[in-house]
């Protein structure tokens, strides 16, 4: 089968691509055609070898993807050959709470990932994909979509009337986005042109802020909140952009930790955590139950994922390329 592998040290030169044997299914597992791969900043950071991110090597990079049931192994009887499912970004985490079992079974990271044409998978693991979405579609769930629904509804127990801050607009801002107006929240956003500025208005956000014209969008928050603060806020720089995520926080507000777009370590204000009495949490993805309970929200209001854009298989690099610019707006897919 066509696969990707990355082989070395060296950028997206060392992400090769290579022909690996097929998979059979064993005992309580499902060999998936895979239809499409989303990408996920964590993806480009492993191609890359980023430092605190990387793993062993030669590996499948890529957690996320949709595809349909080629064959099912013995005693499986959840699933039928054609189906078409999803897998969880962490296979063995399928209820109750997080652990460094479930973390080191974390796809495309320290095992193989997505990146191929044919993967098995535990049957117990899989979902299915909501009727009105594409697998292009629901391949951009896995990760993003489940760690805005964890953040906001797990961790973060949203309530109707409440403010969050996303900032971006990756697949984790995008998600956050509309599942808070989903939940009858007020949205604030951040963005670094205007052409994204609207289509993020567009999209349901309240107020918008370019951060390039002004760094200070916490100040700005604290003014479209009457300098009381948001309730939560979708934290997905990371370093440098975590202080101003406190700064902007109310008293007993929450903060998602999600990202590291600017840097994995950082000085970070912690007297502030302290003073504020603010919650911080580090989002990891989430849990089969979780993902669950995502589907079915999204296919009772038939919410529809945002895609920048969908990439030929062949084309790989180009979508690497692609998150690598900074300027997509929503999922970079690669079609398989």
């Amino acid at each position: 089968m066509k696969a990707y592998q990355i082989a070395g040290t060296d950028g997206l030169k060392s992400l090769q691509a290579v022909s690996l044997p097929e998979p059979k299914p064993g005992h309580g597992e499902v060999l998936l055609r895979v239809g499409a791969v989303s990408l996920n900043y964590r993806d480009y950071m492993n191609v890359m070898g980023i430092k605190g991110v990387s793993g062993p090597l030669p590996r499948v990079p890529c957690s996320d993807c949709a595809g349909e049931v080629a064959a099912v192994g013995r005693d499986v009887s959840t699933w039928k050959v054609g189906d078409r499912v999803v897998c969880p970004f962490m296979p063995t985490w399928l209820e109750g709470e997080f652990s460094h079992v479930h973390a080191a079974q974390a796809l495309g990271g320290v095992v193989d990932g997505m990146l191929r044409e044919l993967v098995v998978l535990p049957a117990e693991s899989l979902l299915p994909v909501p009727t009105h979405l594409s697998l292009e579609e629901a391949a951009t769930l896995p990760c993003a979509a489940v760690t805005a629904w964890d953040a906001l509804h797990v961790r973060g127990s949203l309530k109707a009337g409440e403010t969050v801050l996303v900032l971006g607009t990756g697949g984790v801002s995008i998600f956050a986005l509309q599942f808070a107006k989903l939940a009858g929240a007020r949205v604030l956003a951040t963005t670094s042109c205007e052409d994204k500025a609207k289509r993020l208005l567009e999209l349901g956000a309240d107020v918008v802020h370019n951060y390039k014209t002004d760094p200070e969008w916490d100040e700005w928050a604290l003014t479209h909140t009457g300098k009381r603060g948001v309730d939560k806020v979708i934290e997905i720089g990371g370093a440098e952009t975590l202080n101003r995520s406190i700064k902007a926080t109310r008293f007993g507000g929450h903060i998602a930790l999600i990202g590291v777009l600017t840097g994995t370590s950082g000085e970070i204000q912690t007297v502030q955590i302290l003073r504020k009495g603010i919650r911080l949490d580090g989002i990891y993805v989430g849990s089969r139950e979780m993902f669950a309970q995502m589907l079915a929200e999204i296919e009772r209001v038939q919410l529809k994922p945002v895609i920048d854009s969908i990439f030929e298989f062949d084309d790989t690099h180009s979508a690497f390329q692609r998150l690598e610019s900074g300027r997509h707006f929503g999922k970079v897919v690669i079609r398989v």
